[in-house]
């Protein structure tokens, strides 16, 4: 089937299988930072904006991007290289794995929330495991980040 979308600020048409996970198919368009976890919708590791939204791709088939927009890590790389300067200014990243998929979170979570309270943070990004840490490091650097940006 042919679908029409835009990837990170430019458009493109393709002809895709019906079937075909949006994962599979962003990776093979060069967006290495969408990752294979848990292939179950559990882990967060996929997740991509669609229309700015927050959306795990191992789950969305890569036809309901037809006519929509679609954001990765590749195209918002200004934005993710800070929030991940402070994920690691917190100790917060460790083995980096899960950072992709948290920090699409926390953009998605930006756009959506004005001054999120600590509540709507944590349930905000539950969707996100991480095998490393405790999560405080991430909710610290979260803040950390909201208040400077806030002081801006």
């Amino acid at each position: 089937m042919e679908i029409s979308y835009v990837l990170n600020g430019r458009k493109y048409t393709d002809d895709v299988s019906p079937a075909q996970p949006l994962t599979e198919y962003l990776r093979s368009k060069g967006c290495f930072s969408v990752k294979r976890g848990c292939e179950t919708s559990n882990c967060g590791l996929c997740t991509v904006l669609v229309e700015g939204k927050p959306v795990l791709s191992c789950s969305t088939l890569t036809a309901r991007i037809n006519g929509k927009t679609v954001e990765t890590l590749e195209g918002l790389q200004e934005q993710a290289e800070e929030i991940g300067g402070y994920l690691a200014g917190e100790g917060a990243e460790q083995c980096g794995f899960c950072s992709p998929g948290l920090i699409m979170n926390i953009i998605g979570m930006l756009r959506e929330l004005k001054n999120p309270t600590e509540e709507q943070i944590r349930n905000y990004l539950a969707g996100n495991l991480c095998r490393c840490t405790g999560y405080v490091g991430q909710l610290r650097a979260i803040r950390k980040y909201l208040a400077e940006k806030e002081e801006a």
